[in-house]
């Protein structure tokens, strides 16, 4: 049997005590983050996406398992089982492989060559198969074999129904399977044709397209699908048929006697009618497999790089969803995220109220001591900016402003949580909500929105559904515990995402709050219904009491070890007070060697040298060195740009042929992948990251189409 373990460790480099102490971790109820966080001297160090490729092989590889033995029983069932198939079973690392070898023994619904067995035809496949010498030639052979009765009256209808069965036994063998696969694979181009080649459709360039399919781009896989999907184009992949049946006859002793023939029948038979069609089908799937793969990374690592933005902190914000018909919707908000005031001004046609919305801007930010603008990047975002930087220009106000990406505040505005959360107001004035409090704090407001909707990512909405929400899942929670949540602010969305805390157990803290009062101990958290031993284990380290009863409940030291830490701090000298105050700047130099340290206190050196980093900067987030938000641009509109300016923007999405920036006229611009850098750039996610700030030159507008095509090298 396969042994698992050994298997994750040289898959992921890693040693196998390491692997079989995470396993242990796992089975016991632990989540990643905690694994990751507070187990460093099991793991070895692994970090969070290691463990969680790992948790994902041991799923795969036991799931495997299981169904090798629901094969061999299946297959003992039948009588049929040689210790030779018992081994190859065993030996499978691919679930693909144990339903290659399975597949001859699977029950199938009746085919013409089931029909052709019970009529009795199998002794003579296996003349066919065997090449057998006949005197009296293959039809004199296959006379023995007519079955009126059968459908087999003839001994030509004989042999045919023999061939029948020689096809399905090679189309059935696994290791034809296995070659043929390959085969199609490597050599197989996809191509695709226009369903109705006059109609003018945004697919166009795949109307008469062929391209090797181990060539193909993921993009332009998943392109051709969509374009599949909706009835525009037709899809195959193509192969030389003659040269795929010449390497399956290969594979088989020839001889040209009387059966020559039956068999070269059959063995085209086999492949053009039974293996082709399956054999094109995976092709396809595997394409897309890893299409939807590549493209679910890229989606999970613009997420992560969105998730982790900078926090605008102390920004007191006017929140602006702007709108031509039904007007601009405003949120006024305090520094912490509470709503203040909400209004509608029309700055826009029809009404075009300039002056109008001038004035309740004045109003507003000098009755709530307003710092900051936020500017959703919809429709009517380019004519409300120019309202808005007209005004600051005008009125000398010491505000500044910023476009907020609005991708998925309307999913938030309407959903079930918006409505629990704000039952009087109308779904514009919460979306405005959400503009603004995506910029005090994107983490806390963004966990609001289900992933898919954010805007990150290509291809979102086909994808697997299941994988992406897996992904996303995994990414939201790695961030959310990476950062820390304030238990006594944190919403329920956001405490869902909390190592060991369930949606159930969420909401039970926020009931737990408002009815007991802020929280002034993690200890508390033990008289949370549903909250048990494991749960508060996986959770507590997570969460920060900011002002509670013991300092340590602010920083990421886990309650198991704070006599670890409350030593450290005694042997530094400084009393836990300090780190309300900022921390202990030189702590690991007051505490002298790690090791001995460590050795002492009865505790791993990770564990420790963790200790003392978060006891130098307590709570600190992770965040802050993520790049500043852009305030105040002076490009407002596509006829202000011209070809070789240079100007400063943001990352909002990054694909697999290049990275839209927002440069301020509404319309994101294309940087390509050939334009990201001077040297060659595999993926652009290894040059930029959504929310970077980056300088970026115009090399091509196209004022009729909208388009802006940008350079991140200068003269390119």
């Amino acid at each position: 049997m396969l042994d698992i373990e050994q298997r994750i460790a040289d898959e992921l480099g890693v040693a196998k005590e390491h692997v079989e102490a995470v396993i242990k971790l796992i089975d016991e109820g632990n989540t990643i983050p905690f694994i990751a966080r507070y187990r460093k001297e099991a793991t070895g160090g692994m970090g969070d996406e290691k463990l969680r490729d790992l948790d994902a092989r041991l799923s795969y590889l036991r799931g495997l398992e299981e169904r090798k033995q629901e094969v061999l029983r299946a297959i003992e069932e039948q009588g049929k089982l040689t210790e030779e198939l018992r081994g190859e079973i065993e030996a499978a690392d691919m679930l693909r492989r144990v339903e290659d070898l399975y597949k001859p023994y699977r029950k199938k619904r009746a085919t013409r060559a089931s029909k052709a067995r019970a009529a009795g035809l199998e002794p003579l496949a296996n003349l066919i198969m065997l090449q057998a010498d006949a005197p009296q030639g293959a039809l004199g052979a296959a006379a023995r074999y007519v079955n009126g009765d059968a459908g087999y009256a003839t001994p030509e209808a004989a042999l045919k129904g023999a061939e029948d069965i020689v096809a399905e036994t090679i189309a059935d063998d696994a290791e034809n399977t296995e070659a043929l696969r390959s085969y199609t694979a490597q050599t197989g181009a996809v191509s695709v044709e226009a369903v109705d080649a006059g109609e003018k459709t945004v697919y166009e360039p795949y109307y008469d397209f062929s391209e090797a399919a181990a060539r193909i781009p993921n993009h332009r896989v998943l392109a051709i699908n969509r374009g599949e999907a909706e009835g525009k184009l037709s899809v195959r992949v193509r192969t030389d048929a003659d040269a795929a049946i010449g390497l399956l006859g290969r594979r088989y002793p020839r001889r040209r006697g009387a059966f020559a023939d039956a068999f070269d029948a059959a063995l085209a038979d086999g492949y053009k009618r039974l293996m082709a069609p399956s054999l094109e089908r995976e092709v396809r799937s595997a394409l897309t497999e890893r299409a939807q793969t590549d493209a679910i990374a890229v989606f999970a690592k613009n997420t992560e790089a969105l998730l982790s933005a900078r926090p605008v902190r102390g920004a007191r914000v006017i929140a602006l969803d702007p709108g031509f018909r039904t007007g601009c919707k405003v949120a006024v908000l305090d520094e912490f995220g509470k709503l203040l005031d909400y209004a509608t001004v029309y700055p826009t046609p029809p009404r075009s109220d300039v002056a109008g919305t001038k004035r309740k801007l004045a109003e507003l930010i000098g009755r709530y001591r307003i710092n900051t603008i936020a500017i959703g990047n919809g429709t009517a975002s380019r004519e409300t900016e120019q309202v808005v930087s007209d005004f600051i220009a005008e009125s000398g106000a010491d505000v500044r402003y910023t476009i907020v990406n609005e991708a998925g505040a309307s999913v938030y505005s309407a959903s079930e949580l918006a409505s629990e959360e704000y039952p009087d107001l109308d779904v514009t004035t919460r979306g405005a909500m959400s503009l603004g409090r995506r910029l005090q704090d994107p983490l806390a407001e963004l966990v609001k929105i289900p992933p898919q909707s954010i805007g990150v990512g290509q291809y979102q909405h086909d994808l697997n559904q299941v994988e992406l929400g897996r992904a996303l899942g995994d990414v939201v929670e790695r961030v959310v515990n990476r950062v820390g949540v304030d238990l006594n602010t944190a919403s329920a969305s956001l405490l869902s995402y909390v190592s060991g805390i369930t949606p159930r157990i969420a909401k039970n803290i926020v009931a737990y709050r408002e009815e007991h009062g802020a929280f002034t101990d993690r200890r508390q958290l033990k008289k949370v219904p549903m909250l048990g031993p494991k749960a508060y284990l996986n959770c507590a380290g997570f969460l920060r009491i900011t002002g509670g009863a013991n300092p340590l409940d602010a920083t990421s030291v886990h309650p198991e070890s704070y006599p670890v830490a409350t030593a450290v701090l005694e042997r530094a000298g400084v009393d836990a007070a300090a780190l309300a105050a900022g921390g202990v700047a030189d702590i690991a130099r007051r505490v002298g060697n790690a090791g001995e340290l460590a050795t002492e206190l009865g505790c791993g050196v990770p564990t420790l040298r963790d200790i003392i980093s978060e006891l130098e900067k307590p709570g600190r987030d992770p965040r802050d060195d993520a790049p500043e938000v852009v305030f105040s641009r002076s490009v407002t509109s596509l006829a202000d740009l011209e070809v070789g300016m240079k100007l400063t923007g943001t990352v909002r999405n990054v694909v697999d042929f290049g990275a839209f920036v927002d440069i301020g006229v509404h319309q994101d611009g294309l940087v390509h992948i050939s334009k990201l850098a001077k040297r060659f750039v595999k993926h652009p996610s290894d040059v930029v990251s959504v929310g970077d700030t980056v300088d970026v030159w115009i090399c091509g507008i196209d004022r009729d189409r909208g388009k802006i095509s940008l350079t991140m090298v200068e003269g390119k």
